[in-house]
């Protein structure tokens, strides 16, 4: 078989989605401050839906078709039409620090399910590193628990990083295509399904008219959704799931960082255990010694 590509591409999109979506979390956090969240959601996947086909009719390439699609289609269902509504509307309820952090279990849900759909490996590493980080979230949840932090918002955001992998399993199960093509039809599906929430929701739906609505928008857009998102994209074609996922590692630390310094968000001593059993069970998953066969195509 085909051994994991370690090219110089391959780390500088890894680098760059770290640090794109460490900072998207507190963009998240100061539009939530000026529209309703999943309407915000919604204006920023319908911008990206336009300007992804726009890019793809660009470069001459024509969008999903047949199993394609369908990858592009169950993808689009879990990373934007449940994931990043569930994310925003939980972010209005808990610090965009904390948010980052449940994002860093992602690898340890990849893990799980990869071995179960027989995609990958399953190591007694992997398994030592995900009660770690289990114990860490327990330990975050405490603190909701004493009425510091919603639960409700804890938990949305606990289901979003958890579907987030799901999408990200089901793309790398369908045949490689564009990360372009593969994010416009995400990005539309999202969009529609973001929109029927929004009004079950019952939100205002307000224009963004000011530059503190709109900036937040257009970074989520141009940043997140044509640079992060795509890239991660790209990522999954060539990498393992579980590898490509431990991306979520970096991201933590920078929105924690981030939430303090930009939004003065305050961590309790708790929350900061928490944090570190996470990111220690994610870094002795790390440690597992990889193979051609564990999930690469």
């Amino acid at each position: 078989m085909q051994t994991v590509p370690t090219s110089a591409r391959a780390w500088l999109a890894f680098a760059a989605c770290g640090a794109i979506w460490g900072s998207t979390f507190l963009a998240i956090s100061l539009g939530n401050d000026e529209l309703a969240p999943v309407w915000a959601a919604t204006l920023r996947l319908g911008l990206a839906a336009v300007l992804l086909g726009l890019w793809e009719k660009v470069r001459g390439q024509a969008l999903p078709r047949g199993p394609a699609l369908r990858a592009a289609v169950y993808y689009g269902i879990c990373q934007f039409g449940i994931q990043l509504p569930l994310l925003y509307w939980g972010e209005q309820r808990v610090p965009s620090g904390l948010a980052a952090v449940f994002f860093a279990t992602i690898p340890l849900s990849s893990a799980l399910l990869t071995r179960a759909l027989g995609m990958e490996r399953l190591t007694s590493a992997k398994l030592f590193g995900a009660l770690v980080a289990v114990a860490g979230v327990s330990l975050l949840f405490a603190s909701a628990f004493s009425g510091h932090i919603s639960p409700a918002g804890m938990a949305a955001i606990f289901v979003s990083a958890t579907v987030a992998g799901v999408g990200s399993i089901l793309l790398k199960r369908g045949p490689r295509q564009s990360p372009v093509g593969v994010n416009a039809v995400g990005c539309a599906i999202g969009a529609a399904m973001a929109f029927l929430e929004s009004l079950a929701l019952r939100e205002p739906h307000r224009w963004p008219t000011t530059w503190a609505s709109l900036a937040p928008i257009l970074y989520l857009t141009l940043a997140g959704s044509l640079g992060a998102f795509v890239l991660m994209s790209w990522l999954i074609n060539h990498w393992p799931v579980t590898r490509t996922s431990y991306v979520s590692v970096i991201i933590p630390v920078i929105a924690l960082l981030l939430g303090v310094v930009v939004r003065g968000e305050r961590l309790t001593w708790s929350s900061l255990g928490g944090t570190i059993l996470v990111l220690m069970g994610l870094l002795m998953g790390m440690r597992t010694p990889r193979t051609a066969a564990d999930g690469n195509r």
